[in-house]
C-alpha cells in the first residue's frame, strides 16, 4: 500500500471537501427540524456524497476517455478550477455563497436537503469530484490503489457526519471568527496542491 498516495488523497479531499465548514451550513440549513430529522440528514447526505465522489472514482477517467480529454488538460483543468475554489476561501467567499445556499434551501422549502444543499454541492461539488477523478488517475488503474482511495472517501464521509451531528457545539465552540480562520488557511493550503496539479498536467501535457 503506497502510504504517500493515502496521505495525499486524504490531505486533498479533506482540504477540498472542509467538514468544518459544514457546521455552520448544516446548523442553518436543519433549523426547526427535530434532533432525530437531523441525523437522519446528516446521515443520508454523507451517503449520498460517498456515491458521488465513489462513483467519480471509478468511472471518471472512463468518462473524460469517451470524451476525448486527456488526464494532462483535466489535470490542468482541474487545477485552475481548484484553485478558484482555493481563492474564494481565502478571501471569504465561499462561506457566504455556502450560507446563501442553506438559506435559499430553506426559502425555497427543498424537500431533500440531504441532497441539496448538504451533499451536493457542499460535500461532493466540483471542487471534490474533480480532485477525486485526479487522484484516481494517480492510481494508474491500480485496483489496489482505488480501494484505498475509496476508503479515503469514506473516512471524509464520516468526518462529515459526524461534523454535522455536532455542528450546534462545533459552531458555538469555534466561533464565525475561528472558522473563517481555518477556512482561509486551508485556502492557502489548497492553493498550493492546485498549483502542483496545474504543473503536473503541464509537464505531463509537453512530454506527451
Amino acid at each position: 500500500m503506497d502510504i504517500d498516495y493515502l496521505v495525499s488523497a486524504f490531505v486533498t479531499l479533506l482540504v477540498v471537501v472542509e467538514p468544518l465548514g459544514l457546521a455552520p451550513v448544516f446548523v442553518a440549513a436543519t433549523s426547526g427540524l427535530e434532533a432525530r430529522t437531523k441525523r437522519a440528514i446528516a446521515f443520508r447526505a454523507s451517503v449520498y456524497a460517498l456515491a458521488i465522489l465513489a462513483g467519480s472514482a471509478l468511472i471518471g477517467q472512463r468518462l473524460l476517455g469517451a470524451m476525448g480529454i486527456s488526464i494532462p488538460a483535466f489535470r490542468i483543468a482541474g487545477g485552475f478550477l481548484l484553485f478558484s475554489i482555493a481563492s474564494e476561501m481565502v478571501f471569504g467567499v465561499r462561506i457566504q455563497r455556502d450560507s446563501k445556499a442553506a438559506e435559499k434551501a430553506l426559502a425555497e422549502h427543498v424537500h431533500n436537503i440531504a441532497a441539496y444543499p448538504l451533499a451536493i454541492p457542499l460535500m461532493a461539488g466540483p471542487g471534490a469530484i474533480t480532485a477525486t477523478v485526479l487522484l484516481a488517475s494517480d492510481a494508474h488503474g491500480d485496483v489496489t490503489l482505488l480501494a484505498s482511495l475509496i476508503a479515503v472517501i469514506a473516512a471524509i464521509m464520516a468526518i462529515c457526519l459526524i461534523f454535522c451531528l455536532i455542528a450546534g457545539e462545533v459552531a458555538q465552540f469555534f466561533g464565525t471568527a475561528a472558522n473563517v480562520v481555518l477556512t482561509r488557511l486551508l485556502g492557502v493550503l489548497l492553493a498550493a496542491l492546485a498549483v502542483q496539479f496545474v504543473a503536473d498536467g503541464a509537464r505531463a501535457f509537453l512530454q506527451g
